[in-house]
């Protein structure tokens, strides 16, 4: 199993800045992509970045094209998400999810990490 662990959430102005961390531990050599999912209230859940961990490859929502970043330490087995330009609709709960090259979904999640915008 892999277990998953986010921080970096929190209270941010619009246009503001903050970075999610999300710390991989347990069978992380079985890593194949792991990716950045959020859940607003009453809403669905929603893919944000995804990023393959062994070469580095990314995907980007297209509402978070150009103001997220994604990327990983392999070393340090963490995934980041680097979100700048802030706006209140990206207020949700941010989750991190891993899935194996062998199973076509994401099957661990995190606990979730909270992100406020205020207007």
């Amino acid at each position: 199993q892999v277990q998953l662990v986010e921080s970096g959430g929190g209270l941010v102005q619009a246009g503001g800045s903050l970075r999610l961390s999300c710390v991989a531990s347990g069978r992380t050599f079985s890593i194949y992509r792991m990716g950045w999912f959020r859940q607003a209230p009453g809403k669905e859940r929603e893919a944000v970045a995804r990023i393959n961990w062994s070469d580095g490859s990314t995907y980007y929502a297209e509402f978070v094209e150009g103001r997220f970043t994604i990327s990983r330490d392999n070393v340090k087995n963490t995934a980041y998400l680097q979100m700048n330009s802030l706006k209140p609709e990206d207020t949700a709960v941010y989750y991190c999810a891993s899935r194996d090259l062998s199973i076509a979904t994401y099957d661990y999640w995190g606990q979730g990490t909270q992100v406020t915008v205020s207007s």
